[in-house]
């Protein structure tokens, strides 16, 4: 008999999503999932839309007081579960970020009780030490880390791609060193990366996702095997976001497929470039340092991808499971 498990439904173009995902699909031998829509992600206005969203899941969660599963949450809406649901509550926190607070000043508020109610729930997972540790610094105790984890296989086939011909596709010529920066969305910081290699001649600034900071050079928003094909046609990456993220799986995916990376060392992407091996970028010679850096792509390739190349699927299946059980 499978182990009932409740969790928000794995919907949305996020890392964290992509990540609960990967979470359902590798234990789903073991565990039958059910899932609450994540109201949250459907309003078009961002202004309030947390508290909308915990009004409206409110009589969800009170029904689910009466079941006997259990819970990975990664919602704020954990305020709402009665300390009984908690103790039964695996808390993911992929990160916290008071510039995405779009129901202020009411979230901060919110986020603060979160933190307080955290170590009654039956463990939290981070995905990167910063977070476990500032979370300990909060009290809560009952803390592990479990990394954003990668399909292999996958990965491998894209290394292997040829890549003149992805290049070609996007019509990238042997004379234009194309730099990705990641998701053109807010908080990323991939406008200040185009704005600092503005004038450097002969470099393409590349971006990718839903473009909600309306980012008017080279943009694509792909499928994901067309997004691999971007990254494989790309020649450096360079990650420097405002926001503290968890990890970003963009820049773990481009160091991945070999894209010698600059990457500022905020928050998790901290634990990143540590472990990576990857330098911090310096808008004020961005240029520069991404010319020297691409001409290097082997110096840090091989060391960067052994690093990474551990959190396979079989790596993220182990540890969930064993959380799980832990749980039942």
């Amino acid at each position: 008999m499978r182990q009932v498990v409740y969790s928000m439904e794995p919907v949305g173009r996020t890392g964290g999503r992509a990540y609960l995902r990967m979470l359902h699909d590798l234990t789903a031998e073991r565990v039958e999932w059910r899932t609450v829509p994540d109201h949250k992600r459907v309003y078009r206005v961002r202004r309030w839309r947390k508290l909308r969203h915990l009004a409206r899941l409110a009589p969800t969660v009170r029904a689910m007081d009466r079941t006997a599963g259990s819970f990975v949450w990664d919602d704020l809406s954990l305020l709402l579960f009665t300390p009984d649901m908690r103790a039964r509550t695996v808390f993911v926190l992929h990160h916290y970020e008071p510039l995405q607070h779009d129901s202020a000043p009411f979230e901060a508020m919110l986020w603060e009780r979160l933190f307080d109610v955290l170590p009654q729930c039956a463990a939290v997972v981070c995905v990167a030490p910063y977070w476990a540790e500032f979370l300990r610094a909060k009290g809560v105790r009952n803390v592990r880390v479990i990394y954003n984890a990668f399909d292999m296989a996958e990965i491998e086939q894209a290394r292997g791609l040829d890549r003149t011909e992805c290049r070609a596709e996007f019509g990238l010529n042997s004379d234009t060193l194309a730099v990705y920066a990641g998701k053109a969305v807010h908080w990323k910081g991939t406008e200040n990366v185009a704005a600092a290699l503005a004038a450097a001649r002969g470099i393409r600034v590349i971006t990718s996702g839903s473009n909600t900071i309306g980012f008017g050079g080279s943009h694509y928003d792909l499928p994901r095997q067309r997004y691999l094909r971007l990254l494989r046609a790309c020649d450096a990456g360079v990650f420097a976001p405002r926001m503290q993220e968890g990890w970003s799986r963009c820049a773990a995916e481009a160091v991945l497929l070999g894209l010698p990376c600059l990457i500022h060392p905020l928050a998790g992407l901290g634990d990143l470039a540590e472990l990576t091996g990857q330098p911090g970028p310096d808008l004020g010679c961005l240029g520069e340092q991404v010319r020297e850096h691409a001409a290097a792509p082997e110096a840090h390739g091989k060391a960067a991808y052994e690093a990474l190349a551990q959190f396979d699927l079989a790596y993220f299946g182990r540890a969930w499971n064993e959380t799980l059980a832990e749980l039942a």
